[in-house]
């Protein structure tokens, strides 16, 4: 069952679109919005819960799939700020280059979401 979408599509790519035009200028709410859509989109390109994306204090999700997690510290986090996050689903930034100047927090085996990002060139490759 896929999960339950919170944000409208509409709206998310909306929001995406206004932060892809001046990040810097990107109103907070909107930020958030595109952060929250993004995040659903991960997880509906890929379903599971054996990785929990957390980007705070917009947004958290748990998608790839393998092993569910279902009690106290998650084996395999990914945590990063929303201007991160945005830029690495649009393809701004590649998951290596954000992972080694530690602008991303990865951690377990499965926390490499480099196959799925950016999202719509991972979109294109199913």
């Amino acid at each position: 069952m896929p999960p339950r979408r919170r944000t409208d599509p509409a709206d998310g790519r909306a929001a995406l679109a206004v932060w892809r035009s001046d990040p810097a200028a990107a109103p907070r709410a909107t930020v958030r919005t595109a952060v929250r859509f993004t995040l659903e989109e991960l997880a509906d390109l890929a379903p599971g819960h054996a990785v929990e994306v957390r980007v705070p204090p917009d947004g958290a999700v748990q998608a790839v799939p393998g092993p569910r997690h279902t009690r106290g510290t998650p084996p395999n986090v990914v945590e990063t700020d929303p201007a991160t996050w945005l830029a690495l689903v649009t393809g701004e930034l590649s998951w290596a280059a954000a992972v080694g100047a530690g602008r991303v927090a990865a951690s377990g085996e499965r926390a490499d979401l480099a196959g799925y990002l950016p999202l719509q060139a991972a979109r294109q490759r199913d």
